[in-house]
């Protein structure tokens, strides 16, 4: 049995935790990497990195499709196989990046195992025991399998296995509304597959339901079947013949099912008992400071039991080293986190939903808006549908949610103001380019003033006697 002494021990070679490794070594701490699987985690291999990939080619397919004013459409010619190359192509592009090579290269020690706790500061990695004054689990999640009656027999896909397949799906009935449910599903219809999504509760049920209702509509005008309100029951079927039962009573039969209900923690199997490390179902027990019962052993990413998105795990790995690394105080305030669905329109939120600040503010708040269909650009581009709505308090911005092009990218502007506490003012003065997307921030950010500016009577006499009276 070989023994290794460290200062720093990551469990997990996902975005979390190679933001870890690579971070701390560069800045002089000894530090040994555990992965089981394949390093790049879900994000790079089943995740992120295919998804996105797959709905720009989708995208392109639609493209042909719609045509343009004075661009005739055409149908799309789609080669299935051809976009999975494509897929492939991107995630080899990005792997060296997240490699192992690359990591042994910057002084990790990358050991290729299953890791489990044999007690309070020593984990077994294959022969491998490895000592070390801080833990870091960043193991991630996997696709939930819900125990549906029939779903152990019935031939079925999740994200990880979904973008392996290179014949194009009939019928492809998704088991679930959330957002990778509805990006896989509006990216297969857009590729040329009948495509039906199954909902329990509400379609895109986390998200502000007026926002959501134009993702929806702009859904079910490309052809997706959406049903909502219904849980799935029952499974039956075998390979290109798959039978979904409603609790209504209805049968939806497809050639394939994709399960997306959520996301199970990767937990299994680490002895965390023997470490004294505290966890549920929803993952590891930590506090502020993301450090679990055994203050030596941290958590990041989605075993840190909150929002499972990469670039959380990336922002608890900057807060993690901060603390093990340069012993600096350092604490996840989760208020300002932003995420991004990515569909056609995109759909976009940073901190409180309308529903979530009124909850929390009550009258405080005021809600401002500004539609797409007042953006210059959007309109140039025939993307006018679409809005941005600020929660405001006080003059500062609390929330943001936005539907429409390129969402996902303008709502770091708001991320940013809600962190850094900035006031409303402060995005009513920038100066935009024009003409450009990001303007609808400005002028939602303008809307905030406009009854203080062109409501307020005293304002209007005060204007009245300035114009008289001063030369």
């Amino acid at each position: 049995m070989q023994r290794i002494e460290t200062d720093i021990c990551v469990i997990g070679a996902g975005s979390g935790g190679l933001s870890v490794a690579a971070g701390a070594v560069q800045m002089g701490a000894r530090v040994v990497l555990i992965e089981a699987g394949e390093m790049g985690g879900d994000c790079l291999n089943s995740g992120c990195v295919p998804s996105k990939a797959l709905i720009a080619a989708a995208k392109a397919a639609e493209a042909q499709r719609r045509g343009f004013r004075g661009v005739a459409p055409v149908p799309p010619q789609v080669d299935f196989a051809a976009v999975k190359d494509h897929l492939r192509a991107v995630i080899d592009e990005i792997a060296p990046v997240d490699s192992q090579e690359r990591f042994e290269g910057l002084g990790c020690t990358v050991i290729r195992a299953f890791a489990r706790f044999t007690g309070p500061r020593e984990v077994q990695a294959g022969d491998t025991m490895v000592r070390a004054r801080r833990f870091v689990i960043a193991t991630g999640s996997h696709a939930l399998v819900p125990p549906i009656q029939g779903v152990e027999t019935v031939p079925y896909l999740t994200n990880e296995t979904i973008f392996g397949l290179r014949d194009r799906p009939q019928h492809l009935i998704v088991i679930g509304g959330g957002p990778i449910g509805v990006e896989l599903a509006q990216a297969h219809r857009r590729l040329g597959c009948e495509v039906t999504v199954i909902e329990g509760a509400r379609v895109l049920g986390r998200e502000d339901p007026e926002l959501a209702a134009v993702v929806i509509a702009a859904l079910q005008a490309e052809g997706l079947t959406l049903v909502e309100g219904q849980p799935v029951v029952r499974l039956s079927g075998s390979d290109g013949m798959v039978e979904v039962t409603l609790g209504d009573g209805r049968q939806i039969t497809g050639s394939h099912l994709l399960l997306a209900v959520g996301r199970k923690v990767a937990l299994e199997g680490m002895n965390l008992e023997a470490a004294g490390v505290d966890y549920t179902s929803k993952g590891v027990t930590v506090d502020g400071r993301l450090r679990s019962s055994n203050r030596r052993v941290h958590a990041v990413g989605d075993v840190a039991g909150g929002l499972q998105f990469t670039h959380v795990a990336a922002w608890h790995a900057g807060i993690v080293i901060r603390q093990a690394v340069l012993g600096l105080p350092a604490r996840a305030d989760p208020r300002a986190l932003s995420r991004a669905t990515y569909t056609d329109p995109e759909l976009a939120q940073a901190g409180l939903t309308e529903a979530e600040a009124r909850k929390l503010h009550g009258a405080a708040v005021s809600v401002v808006r500004a539609e797409f269909a007042h953006n210059d650009r959007a309109l140039a581009e025939g993307k006018g549908k679409g809005l941005i709505k600020v929660m405001v308090v006080k003059g500062r911005p609390v929330g943001a949610s936005i539907v429409g092009p390129q969402a996902g990218e303008l709502i770091g502007l708001w991320a940013l103001a809600i962190s850094s506490r900035l006031k409303m003012s402060a995005i009513a003065a920038m100066v935009a380019p024009y003409p450009t997307l990001g303007e609808v921030s400005k002028r939602a950010a303008g809307a905030y003033f406009s009854p203080t500016l062109f409501e307020n009577p005293t304002l209007k006499r005060l204007v009245r006697v300035v114009q008289r009276w001063v030369p």
